[in-house]
């Protein structure tokens, strides 16, 4: 697949964190160039410091900001010109309790990171797009569950589904495609939180748990995960909208 993105211009949110870093490097190895974009400055610059410059810009941002997004944007297109791939991936956990101790104000930070964050994506990312290109937006098997003490992570899941079909056939005239993805427990740190605080609600050991429910027997890598994002970033799903690609070893079936 080498070069399958040659000359695009890609915009990566929460591009710091495991998938987001790592896809951006697969993004960069086939010849795209990329915005990262991440609100921890410090990790941001470390994640950056051995990418090649004349391919890579960074900018410091919180995606439930509009003045934030349009930055970010509007820095890519006066850097590169028009963007073909917008990888909507920055998130956050929330908190891990019962609905009914959940912290109205950490819901509300959940919903504006995963939903309110893609929606500004799409609505200032499509008036600055190529016609023809993609918008991958980052959600989880969570969107297909409920399990108990995840109450604010799975209702975002659940609602980028809503958002990403609706972009999909307003994109769909201009050959944009808009899917999700859909990753299953993965081998970062923020998978081991969740499974560490899922641990104490349940009583038991959630990353046990999960492998035993995981007809694949295992978490994924991020490798595995990028892998399904360069391929809905590239030519070869051009015929591919309004899709939940679900990479997560068979959990869900």
């Amino acid at each position: 697949m080498a070069g399958v993105l040659k000359d695009k211009v890609a915009v990566v949110t929460g591009a710091a964190g495991s998938l987001g870093l790592t896809t951006a490097r697969r993004f960069l190895a086939e010849g795209a160039r990329v915005m990262l974009v991440d609100q921890d400055d410090a990790a941001l610059g470390a994640a950056a410091r051995d990418l090649p410059v004349s391919s890579v810009a960074t900018m410091v941002a919180d995606v439930s900001r509009a003045q934030d997004v349009q930055a970010y944007l509007e820095a890519t297109v006066e850097r590169w010109g028009p963007i073909d791939v917008l990888f909507s991936n920055a998130g956050n956990a929330g908190p891990i309790a019962a609905i009914t101790d959940c912290p109205e104000e950490a819901f509300d930070r959940v919903w504006a990171v995963h939903v309110k964050g893609a929606f500004l994506n799409c609505k200032y990312g499509l008036p600055r797009m190529r016609d023809g290109g993609s918008i991958i937006i980052t959600s989880s098997v969570a969107a297909f569950r409920g399990d108990p003490g995840a109450g604010a992570y799975i209702t975002a899941k659940h609602a980028q589904i809503g958002l990403m079909r609706t972009v999909a056939k307003e994109a769909a005239p201009r050959r944009i495609r808009v899917n999700t993805i859909h990753p299953g427990p993965v081998h970062n740190r923020f998978q081991a939180d969740i499974e560490a605080a899922l641990s104490r609600v349940w009583g038991q050991d959630a990353t046990a748990v999960f492998d035993q429910q995981i007809p694949l027997g295992r978490h994924a890598d991020p490798e595995e995960v990028a892998a399904a994002v360069v391929y809905l970033a590239s030519d070869a799903s051009r015929y591919i909208t309004g899709h939940t690609l679900v990479i997560d070893g068979g959990l869900s079936i």
